[in-house]
């Protein structure tokens, strides 16, 4: 459930962004109190982890917010950085994912500030899952940030709950 925030103006861009935010914290919260091994542990038949989810998520809005602002996207071309995508790797750890993520956060949030209209739009790059020659807008890519985080919260529960027993909804 977001949360209404008193710190967020209650326009549509401010709305949006609490919505980013309610789920990129739940994303955050279900690796509270791990250990590194723990979070990096793989209880599910899933290959993902809770701190190789936080990595993704960050990367992807990271990447998105890019694409919005017209540079290049990460690059996930090769089968090991698409690995990599969901794995800390040497030197990388759960306080170092969240710490970028939260450098993240904020040039998302200014960049939604700045940006003249939610109705502007940008193109999607070259990719098998995007239509050729699609544009999107900036309060499409908000939405997708949304879905994108609260299906990975939904993985990051499961993921859990099968560590510790921790339920995120009690």
């Amino acid at each position: 459930m977001a949360q209404i925030s008193t710190e967020v103006p209650g326009d549509e861009r401010g709305t949006l962004l609490s919505f980013v935010e309610a789920q990129r914290s739940a994303l955050r919260e279900a690796a509270q109190g791990l250990t590194e091994e723990q979070a990096a542990s793989r209880p599910s038949a899933s290959e993902l982890s809770l701190s190789g989810l936080l990595k993704h998520a960050a990367q992807c809005e990271l990447n998105w917010l890019r694409m919005a602002g017209g540079a290049p996207g990460g690059d996930e071309d090769s089968e090991q950085s698409w690995s990599d995508a969901f794995r800390l790797v040497e030197g990388e750890s759960v306080e170092s994912v969240l710490a970028f993520w939260d450098g993240v956060r904020g040039q998302t949030e200014a960049f939604v500030a700045a940006v003249p209209s939610l109705d502007d739009s940008f193109p999607l790059p070259p990719a098998p899952w995007f239509p050729a020659d699609a544009k999107v807008s900036m309060r499409w890519m908000l939405l997708h940030l949304v879905e994108e985080f609260a299906r990975h919260a939904g993985h990051a529960d499961i993921i859990r709950e099968s560590i510790d027993g921790t339920r995120a909804m009690g």
